[in-house]
């Protein structure tokens, strides 16, 4: 039995569930210290990653024909633009799932529960599947699906509402809580309207790696993400492209306006870039960019920054921007930050686009890149409002804000701002009680990639089930048999009859690593290739990939079985 999941910046797996008639099996978070005295160890093969997006974890010894219920419980931000929120969940099964020897009537049932909380009502735009509204009431909605059928979906749901009028709009979620910290939460939130037509100036400044490590589709999807963003600037937007390796190489000595000649001009000389030698120096193209950007005056200046490697000088880099950015006044440039593979540092590209107050994405699918810079590339060109300050926030000690910075507003991301605070603050904004809402689950994840305290990251990431550098995943398997002997009275040990034997405790098998981590200066200095050191994968293992992700290809979470492959080694080609 296997959990198929696409590992990446946007979700996460928080838990499973599986129970057997006779044996029930659940994930739990450890400490790193705790891990070292387990002495059972999941095989690669048992427990691992097929490919750099599939997570696979066997549960052994189920016998054919038993009843298993399995309950998955994942993270998972939903896609917001123009004032629609949308939410995509796997629910698309492949035909061998289906029997084949005769139709049997099936049911299939999707509740969902909506709490939007910054608004008293929503309006639904688009569904995948008939819904029907069973209550509604101040923010709170649930609908419901259920259909009698004879073949498994192939279709998976999908469900749309929009909350906001054309204007921009916010307000403050307060939590109370009773933890380690004691004090209580805020979240600040400001979206964006859905108006299209707010023009705003930009100027940009693409840093691209192009390493020997890039070689290949991680440079080629980089260039055609690049040649589409530059395709929507307008005439009045600037633009420079700078690539790297070990030295920085420009277009331009300067910030070029976007018309048709020029851009024409930048496509075709990024797309005669090629890798070249050498290790990875990310201070000399950042130090260009941010030079280039220093006399800002009348538009918003962002820095664009790709890599798949690491480098040594990754915290002075952090200080020494931060130190600019401080030191540069109020229009500051954004940066923000894209990791390709395993082998770059994503907690280090996370905090300087913190620092930058930009945004950070990353890929461990080298099919994905191009959709994901994608991403990240139009939300830094929709931005609308920039340095943006709270006023409440100076010099006032009851709050801390689990942010360096204040992001900017962009037209495809709400704001989000959030923290804790002791105490009462004003602010000129509507303020609910999340009472239905964990606000300290919901915001674990963001927490936990803020924190820069190795023992808090472990507290939050056990406490919230959200998977850290600092924790491991366990599978606890339990015996309800015994539970139940020991329920109808004591048992006695074979061959003694005066021994009670007490219920045995779980036994505890420790998972592969699942987290990302810090990078790997070796792999970046040796300039190897994202992906290259995967493993070689049995042909039935490479023909069930392709089926799950032509089902399952849209998908951030989704799950599988890994039975199937082994059992379809065992079939013939009928």
């Amino acid at each position: 039995m296997g959990i198929n999941l696409n590992v990446d910046c946007y979700g996460s797996i928080l838990g499973v569930e599986v129970d057997l008639p006779t044996k029930s099996y659940v994930t739990e978070l450890i400490g790193e210290q705790e891990s070292k005295g387990i002495g059972k160890i999941a095989r690669p093969e048992d427990g691992g990653f097929l490919k750099p997006h599939i997570f696979t974890s066997t549960i052994p010894q189920i016998d054919g024909g038993t009843n298993i219920s399995i309950k998955i419980r994942w993270s998972q931000m939903l896609s917001y633009k123009a004032g629609r929120f949308s939410l995509t969940v796997p629910f698309c099964f492949p035909e061998y799932v289906t029997p084949a020897i005769k139709k049997i009537s099936k049911k299939e049932k999707i509740e969902l529960n909506v709490n939007s909380s910054v608004a008293n009502g929503i309006l639904c735009k688009a569904t995948s599947h008939p819904l029907k509204e069973i209550r509604g009431h101040e923010g709170k909605f649930s609908f419901l699906y259920e259909a009698e059928i004879f073949k498994w979906s192939n279709t998976d749901f999908r469900f749309s509402y929009s909350v906001s009028s054309g204007n921009i709009f916010g307000g403050i979620l307060l939590q109370s809580l009773y933890d380690y910290d004691q004090r209580d939460m805020f979240c600040i939130y400001l979206f964006p309207g859905s108006e299209q037509n707010r023009k705003v100036f930009k100027k940009e400044v693409f840093v691209v790696d192009i390493s020997e490590s890039m070689q290949g589709r991680p440079l080629e999807s980089t260039k055609s993400a690049i040649s589409a963003a530059l395709s929507k600037l307008s005439p009045e937007d600037s633009f420079n492209i700078i690539a790297f390796s070990n030295e920085a190489f420009q277009f331009s000595t300067s910030m070029e306006l976007a018309s048709k000649d020029v851009i024409e001009r930048a496509t075709a000389w990024i797309s005669m870039k090629y890798t070249v030698g050498g290790s990875t120096n990310l201070f000399i193209p950042l130090e260009k960019a941010a030079d280039m950007l220093s006399n800002t005056r009348g538009s918003i200046p962002m820095t664009f920054l790709v890599t798949d490697g690491s480098v040594e000088d990754e915290r002075n880099i952090c200080h020494w921007m931060q130190k600019r950015l401080t030191n540069q006044g109020v229009l500051c440039p954004s940066i923000h930050t894209f990791g390709i593979g395993s082998f770059c540092n994503h907690y280090f590209l996370r905090m300087l686009a913190m620092i930058g107050q930009g945004e950070y994405g990353a890929t461990f699918d080298l099919d994905s890149i191009k959709v994901q810079m994608n991403k990240l590339f139009s939300k830094g060109l929709s931005t609308v409002h920039a340095n943006i300050t709270i006023d409440a926030f100076d010099d006032c000690e009851e709050i801390e804000v689990y942010s360096s910075r204040i992001p900017d507003l962009s037209l495809e991301s709400p704001l989000t701002i959030y923290g804790r605070y002791e105490g009462s603050f004003t602010m000129d904004l509507k303020i609910r009680r999340a009472k239905d809402i964990p606000l300290d689950s919901v915001l674990a994840r963001r927490q936990i990639d803020a924190a820069n305290n190795s023992g808090l990251v472990a507290k939050l990431s056990i406490q919230t089930c959200n998977i850290s550098e600092y924790t491991r995943m366990t599978l606890l398997e339990k015996n309800k048999m015994l539970k139940a002997l020991k329920h109808f009275g004591a048992w006695k040990k074979k061959g003694d009859p005066q021994k009670t034997v007490e219920s045995e405790p779980p036994e505890m098998i420790l998972l592969q690593r699942l987290s990302v981590g810090f990078g790997d200066l070796i792999a970046t200095a040796e300039n190897i290739r994202p992906g290259s050191q995967e493993p070689e994968l049995p042909e039935v293992a490479k023909i069930f990939i392709k089926t799950t992700s032509n089902y399952f290809g849209g998908i951030r979470n989704r799950w599988c079985c890994m039975g199937c492959i082994r059992c379809c080694s065992k079939m013939n080609n009928q």
